[in-house]
């Protein structure tokens, strides 16, 4: 699927995710290795299949296969670190937070692209699902590698509407269920 295509899909009373997605595509805030590759781990984030087929295909344009494996790793990676930590975070025992995590991050250390990207992508991800001790560790490390504050706020950014995309054509297509009935 298409970019153009995602657009097509999101309804009407979802206009500014529409508008949001067109300038997101257009923006070079970000270089190209790192825009795409976020694309592709926020898509992921969002579980849809339509979003993720679409950055997908749009990133396969841009940045090599090993980028595109990188952002699913992340997306991956956070899927599994954003419960646990948000659970040590949210609890209210903190002997949680004390006691060793015992998962397989290894992918963290050694992403297979930039380091800085990947915590980029990690960080985005977190956003999503709504892990506030993700985001500020991976914050952290981004601003000690020299990632701007604007560069981490469009990544936010564009994370934040690739989750309203996915959110407008889920909520549209049971709109047209709905009508259907």
């Amino acid at each position: 699927m298409s970019i153009d295509a995602l657009k097509e899909r999101i309804p009407d009373f979802a206009k500014d995710v529409r508008l949001n997605l067109s300038s997101m595509a257009s923006d070079e805030a970000l270089a190209p290795q790192t825009k795409y590759g976020l694309f592709v781990a926020a898509a992921v984030a969002t579980r849809n299949p339509e979003v993720i087929a679409a950055m997908q295909a749009l990133a396969r344009d841009h940045v090599a296969p090993a980028v595109i494996a990188a952002a699913k790793s992340a997306a991956a990676i956070m899927a599994m670190n954003n419960v646990y930590y948000r659970f040590v975070h949210l609890a209210s025992n903190k002997d949680y937070a004390t006691m060793p995590a015992r998962l397989r991050m290894n992918v963290i250390a050694n992403p297979g692209v930039d380091k800085a990207d990947f915590e980029l992508w990690s960080l985005a991800v977190s956003a999503i699902n709504g892990c506030g001790m993700c985001v500020d560790s991976h914050e952290k490390v981004l601003l000690q590698a020299g990632v701007s504050t604007a560069e981490i706020q469009t990544a936010v950014r564009f994370a934040a509407i690739i989750q309203s995309v996915a959110v407008s054509i889920e909520a549209g297509a049971i709109e047209l269920a709905l009508a259907a009935e």
